[in-house]
């Protein structure tokens, strides 16, 4: 198992994200050592969806306005439909997102996270998976779609739905442990 002390990730979210995409990533990286922050457009909590409805709530641990991606290691976006569809409307959320990528971290992005990728302009030439009702969306924004449980490209972390999880979170840590990616480009 990667020991990834010292390593800190921000989890950029809002409501609607699909619980379990955001839950399991953040247990198995702070189980791995990282120092994981939730972050999101305001203070307070942010709802989940799960199974069809609203779900647990979850308390964010710093806003949009107070971080910037020189304080991360790398980034992990959970899916839902809702959640990053909000979050493509807010250009601060996008240019957060596009960041890393600019910086050469580690992103993961699963289900309809992707979307958040397209918008940041960041998926022209890449390998990327994604829930398959956005496959369209993705192969538009210039990405190669594959139909697999996860896809890495260059420390850019994709898979396709819950479902994927466990194979997800073993490619997140690994890549949150190499660390900077040279090819993770904007």
């Amino acid at each position: 198992m990667e020991n990834l002390n010292r390593k800190t990730v921000a989890i950029l979210a809002t409501n609607g994200f699909e619980e379990s995409e955001l839950r399991e990533p953040k247990k198995a990286l702070e189980e791995a050592g990282a120092d994981v922050h939730i972050v999101s457009l305001e203070k307070g909590e942010i709802k989940s969806w799960a199974d069809g409805n609203w779900s647990n709530t979850y308390k964010v641990d710093k806003t949009l306005d107070e971080v910037s991606q020189s304080d991360y290691n790398a980034l992990m976006l959970p899916g839902g439909v809702i959640n990053p569809d909000l979050l493509r409307r807010e250009e601060k959320a996008v240019s957060f997102v596009k960041s890393f990528f600019e910086n050469h971290k580690p992103v993961g992005a699963i289900c309809h996270a992707p979307w958040l990728l397209a918008e940041a302009g960041v998926l022209e030439g890449r390998k990327v998976t994604s829930f398959n009702s956005i496959k369209t969306d993705i192969e538009n924004a210039g990405a190669k779609w594959y139909d697999t449980d996860v896809v890495c490209d260059h420390g850019l972390v994709t898979s396709r739905n819950p479902d994927d999880l466990p194979a997800f979170n073993a490619k997140l840590v690994e890549e949150v442990y190499e660390g900077k990616h040279e090819e993770q480009l904007a």
